[in-house]
């Protein structure tokens, strides 16, 4: 059992509603693109909370090209600008919305983990190197979690538990962390969903055939069963029986213990997004049937890393309240940047899923074969899917930025924004995983 650990970071919906009054909803009118002639002039005092502030989002003109719109955004006036950059003064820095401008990450020798370069033409943004300090005791950490707490994986696997880098890839993807214990609640998720995805689906013993059941009794290690005193002992031995449920029941019970019962619910429903997604790649696997490229697409909408840039506020140690975060600008946001990371996972994996048993299921590979490109050239259509899922994310996050400007908002869409470079970032940098194809 997880010794006690942070505090649960109580619900600030209360205090988020009232704050969400006239002279926040007039701030956010005024510095709409339109002026805020869209939402019919000012608001008036007692308007209802929130969900009068999301509409107010400019709206661009038709056929703006993607990237466009942070820029317009940015255009419209010297006091938005300050806006989207944030607050200044001491203690400020995790408001921040805009990226910290960084170098590129330094190769290092052939091998060494700083090692890599990206994808040619692949739209990102270069990270500064992660903490060393925390990637050391993270990484420290995680290993005994996952060795002593959960057996997660027999010792012959133990290279591959180091070369997945999993403490460079959390600090990288959570900088604003406010300790290693807050990087630890993403750090044993993110374990877990490998463990569960490598024995359950792919690398280690996975299989489609019977996979409905498997994910559906470790999801219960996730979200409890609520059962009779009968077979509730039952349930409750059958979370040791394997290292995906012993995986998941650990570290969800850490996750529930500094997360408010909303942001625990939403990692539920994100979770189960990503199952059902597995589901669906099972199914074509299991009938030999590849998918439209827009069916393949709206299947990574759910097989992504989702689950993981959406407990950001969690691991900040902040929550962005429950109604904000339902908003539909806020869930597209969201979605467009899962949908980003898991296309260039795909391009990253690419070579290593071509080499691994059976037919894998990529973007280039499914673009390959329905629209009867080359190999190569349907990989830098992939690259072009990625780049214009990446400015549509950027420009979507902007508009949402400039329409509902409160701390919470901001700094989770800057969590978001950062995750995804990191995780970029740990793609690029894993040459023990990765390589990429002789295409240019």
């Amino acid at each position: 059992m997880p010794d006690p650990g942070l505090s649960p970071v109580q619900s600030s919906l209360p205090a988020a509603a009232a704050r969400f009054g006239a002279h926040v909803l007039a701030a956010a009118q005024a510095h709409a693109l339109d002026g805020g002639s869209a939402a019919g002039g000012a608001v008036a005092a007692g308007a209802a909370p929130v969900r009068s502030a999301l509409p107010t989002a400019p709206v661009l003109p038709f056929g703006t090209a993607p990237g466009e719109g942070a820029a317009e955004v940015r255009r419209a006036s010297p006091a938005l600008e300050r806006i989207l950059r944030g607050p200044s003064g001491l203690g400020t820095a995790g408001l921040h919305f805009a990226r910290p401008e960084a170098p590129p990450a330094p190769a290092g020798p052939a091998g060494d983990p700083a090692a890599g370069r990206p994808i040619p033409g692949l739209y990102h943004h270069p990270v500064p190197e992660p903490d060393p300090v925390r990637v050391e005791e993270v990484s420290r950490r995680i290993k005994r979690w996952a060795v002593d707490e959960v057996q997660a994986y027999p010792p012959e696997w133990e290279d591959q538990f180091d070369g997945f880098s999993v403490g460079r890839y959390m600090v990288a993807c959570h900088p604003d962390a406010p300790t290693v214990d807050h990087l630890m609640i993403a750090t044993r998720l993110m374990v877990a969903e490998n463990v569960v995805d490598d024995i359950y689906c792919e690398d280690h013993g996975g299989s489609p055939v019977g996979l409905g059941g498997r994910l559906l009794l470790a999801h219960t290690a996730l979200d409890p069963v609520h059962t009779t005193q009968e077979y509730a002992p039952a349930w409750a031995e059958s979370l040791h029986s394997d290292a995906p449920r012993r995986s998941y029941r650990s570290a969800m019970e850490y996750f529930v213990r500094a997360a408010t019962p909303s942001q625990a619910d939403r990692f539920r429903h994100d979770m189960a997004r990503l199952h059902m997604g597995y589901l669906a790649e099972a199914a074509w696997a299991e009938t030999e049937y590849v998918p439209e490229v827009s069916e393949y697409l709206a299947m990574r909408q759910f097989n992504n890393f989702r689950p993981c840039p959406t407990i950001t506020d969690t691991v900040g140690g902040y929550e962005l309240p429950a109604d904000l975060h339902a908003q539909p600008a806020m869930q597209r946001v969201i979605a467009l940047a899962g949908n980003a990371t898991t296309i260039a996972n795909d391009l990253y994996s690419y070579t290593k899923e071509l080499d691994a048993r059976g037919k894998h299921l990529n973007l280039p590979v499914v673009i390959a074969e329905r629209e009867g490109l080359s190999d190569r050239d349907a990989y830098l259509k992939a690259i072009e899917v990625h780049n214009d899922l990446m400015h549509t994310f950027e420009a979507e996050a902007a508009q949402l930025a400039a329409a509902c400007p409160v701390p919470a908002v901001l700094r989770f869409l800057k969590g978001v924004a950062v995750w995804v470079d990191g995780n970029h970032y740990w793609h690029m940098s894993n040459t023990y995983r990765y390589s990429l194809p002789d295409f240019w």
